[in-house]
């Protein structure tokens, strides 16, 4: 992170905010997560640290389950993250960037669903395939050091805007099974998050890998209907798959837009992001709003991190990383003050219905 000798006033007025959640887990959250740590590599547990992110910003993201899902670990390693920016007099703290990327999606996905004037909508959550060979953490720098790498959603307990929504989410089996069982063992009566419950109409988890061919299969068999209005959520997705599967996933859900009012929410990284790590990171779009026309989306609607609709009053110091790319047109591919990649994330609003 950037150093600042007086320490950006943004940061000051909610730094005190940031503190380690209640860690008085039961055993058998405890025992989950020990699993965790022993069976999953770097990536797939990077889904805990997402969770530690939203934990640890409690104060602008609402999510009762982000500490159960993060584990202790995780938790702590986030929190020491925090701690060395506030040291430091970081411009940008540990998470911020995962704070901003939550709340967008969550107004996003709010304002979407009301587009649909009261009519039955569903929301899919996809997830994706990621290597499995993949052990040490990636060499990211700073800009990359909080995006989640995966995650563990937990909209449906979470956001009241989906209580007349069916919300269906994709991953793998393993993710959805340790997830499962994390959200059964908090709700034993012993535990303080026994009175969870679901906030969507329904969930239905679908156990499928959207890098195969039978995953919209899948989908549909577990209850989802194509004629139904539809928000399609990819968030932290479409940079781990090739090119040739992104542009599958997209088109199948653009040919939705010939059949019902269809919205997709998705971020996407420019070519000098995925150059961190050309072995994990593959799709990339530099004009997603350019390309998404061509899939079949009518309206297509483009933010950066910092944008008015993309800070959420957690980025005002001009100074920070994201305002100076944003202060940039978006075809210099090098910072003129320091030589530097200009590694973009772009967040993407995109919409169609039939004619």
């Amino acid at each position: 992170m950037s150093d600042n000798e007086n320490g950006p006033p943004e940061v000051s007025a909610w730094a005190e905010e940031l503190k380690l959640p209640d860690l008085q887990f039961n055993d058998a959250i405890r025992e989950l997560h020990a699993a965790i740590g022993k069976e999953w590599d770097y990536l797939q547990q990077s889904a805990c640290q997402t969770a530690a992110g939203r934990a640890m910003w409690k104060h602008v993201v609402h999510d009762p389950v982000a500490a159960l899902l993060a584990g202790e670990t995780h938790l702590r390693s986030f929190y020491d993250k925090i701690q060395k920016d506030r040291l430091e007099n970081a411009r940008e703290i540990s998470g911020v960037i995962l704070a901003v990327r939550t709340l967008w999606f969550d107004s996003k996905l709010e304002a979407a669903l009301g587009s649909f004037n009261g009519g039955e909508a569903q929301v899919v959550l996809l997830g994706a395939g990621l290597d499995r060979d993949t052990e040490k953490p990636l060499p990211l720098d700073d800009w990359l050091t909080a995006l989640p790498q995966r995650r563990m959603d937990a909209r449906a307990y979470r956001l009241s805007s989906l209580k007349e929504s069916d919300v269906f989410e994709v991953d793998f089996p393993e993710v959805l099974q340790i997830k499962t069982s994390l959200l059964q063992a908090a709700m034993e009566p012993t535990n303080e998050h026994q009175h969870l419950r679901i906030t969507a109409k329904s969930l239905t988890r679908v156990a499928a890998d959207i890098r195969a061919n039978d995953w919209v299969e899948k989908l549909q068999t577990s209850g989802y209907m194509p004629e139904k209005n539809t928000v399609w959520v990819l968030e932290g997705i479409l940079y781990y798959l090739s090119h040739s599967q992104a542009m599958q996933v997209l088109k199948i859900i653009a040919d939705n837009c010939a059949v019902t009012h269809t919205v997709l929410l998705a971020d996407f990284m420019n070519k000098s992001s995925t150059m961190l790590s050309s072995s994990t990171f593959h799709f990339y779009s530099d004009w997603p709003d350019h390309l998404l026309p061509t899939l079949g989306f009518s309206d297509v609607k483009l933010s950066q991190i910092g944008d008015p609709d993309a800070n959420f009053g957690l980025l005002q110091d001009p100074l920070n990383m994201f305002n100076k790319l944003r202060s940039l047109p978006r075809s210099v591919q090098t910072h003129p003050d320091d030589g530097t990649p200009c590694r973009r994330l772009y967040l993407v609003q995109a919409s169609g219905s039939p004619k």
